[in-house]
């Protein structure tokens, strides 16, 4: 017997199982106001490099202050709007997008990202990172 092939139990047994953990989004802890004063950002990884992986995955959720939540990406991240509306500007290049529910977004390393909202909004991201937010 070839020893290339690994059998579907010797498979089974070396995956560690999938994960599933339902509404974590409702407990976000509040995102420091030293470091984003002024506004009200909610963020946490639900998965933080799990089993060794490169990326951490969790919710991001913000509520409508008068000033927007600045952040710098020093990973590549995507995110997935749930629910509500974000007002996105690139404070570097002048970009301004909006991305509402079911909408993909794209920050490649080294953007600064303004976040806005009217009201709330709510987003599934996936960071390829080994440290939290």
């Amino acid at each position: 017997m070839s020893t290339e092939f690994m059998s579907t139990d010797a498979v089974a047994t070396a995956v560690p199982p999938f994960r599933v953990t339902p509404d974590f989004w409702a407990q976000l802890p509040r995102m420091p106001l030293d470091q984003y004063p002024g506004t009200e950002g909610y963020i946490a990884d639900v998965y933080s490099n799990p089993d060794g992986s490169a990326m951490s995955a969790g919710y991001f959720a913000l509520t409508h202050t008068d000033a927007p939540l600045d952040y710098f990406y020093d990973y590549d991240e995507m995110k997935v709007v749930i629910s509500g509306t974000f007002r996105l500007e690139n404070v570097d290049t002048g970009q301004v997008s909006y991305a509402g529910p079911m909408d993909a977004i794209f920050f490649p390393k080294g953007s600064r990202i303004l976040f806005s909202t009217e009201d709330a909004a709510l987003a599934f991201y996936v960071g390829h990172r080994s440290v939290a937010p």
